[in-house]
């Protein structure tokens, strides 16, 4: 009965301590759910082994990310793992207003700045690890940073996990398949909801007006 043009996107936020499963959990709901679109941030940090510029990360120099904070371009930015990340505005608030939903890999930090600036369109999940000692196995396991970087990821973890509470759904990774399962009901209970299908008050107007 609906169509995309008539739903109003919504803005899906997934995130975790670094090697909890977000980026994987977030790439197979895009790769199942058209309509879903993943939110590409700035970064001023060095791509890592396989990214390319504009999927992953559109990577920027320092200056050029400090003149898009100035000209006011950025719905949310923040310094993290000593380097800085920011959420470009128009895309995403052109990519809602289609009907399509964005889905956006950041942290706390990111999570509450958009919270703040777009509350009737943010969904927050966060998706927990089912240990400390499986998140820092994970981190090694996939051998994309040296072991310093390692150590500060994993001692960060705990002040990441802390901000648990800020968010609508909360996800434990144990399990990557039913993980997966959690977080695509979020999304098509959300896309559900009465205040995304303003299609509903003039079909329900019909519907009122029909004499039997």
């Amino acid at each position: 009965m609906s169509s995309e043009a008539s739903r109003r996107g919504l803005m899906l936020i997934v995130s975790s301590p670094s090697g909890a499963g977000k980026t994987s959990l977030s790439r197979r709901l895009i790769a199942e759910n058209g309509g879903l679109v993943l939110s590409v941030s700035a970064t001023t940090r060095e791509p890592r082994p396989g990214e390319q510029d504009g999927r992953e990360y559109r990577f920027l120099t320092p200056k050029a990310f400090d003149a898009m904070v100035a000209a006011g371009d950025f719905i949310e930015w923040a310094e993290v793992h000593e380097h800085r990340y920011g959420t470009p505005r128009s895309p995403v608030l052109e990519t809602i207003a289609a009907g399509r939903d964005v889905l956006f890999d950041i942290d706390w930090q990111g999570a509450a700045a958009i919270a703040r600036a777009q509350p009737e369109e943010v969904v927050r999940v966060f998706v927990l690890p089912p240990s400390m000692g499986d998140l820092a196995s994970r981190l090694h396991a996939r051998a994309q940073d040296a072991e310093d970087v390692i150590h500060r990821r994993l001692e960060r973890a705990y002040g990441e996990i802390s901000h648990w509470g800020e968010y609508d759904y909360v996800i434990v990774n144990d399990d990557f398949d039913r993980a997966y399962a959690e977080l695509n009901s979020i999304l098509k209970a959300e896309r559900l909801k009465r205040a995304r299908n303003p299609w509903l008050n003039s079909f329900v107007g019909r519907l009122l007006d029909e004499k039997l």
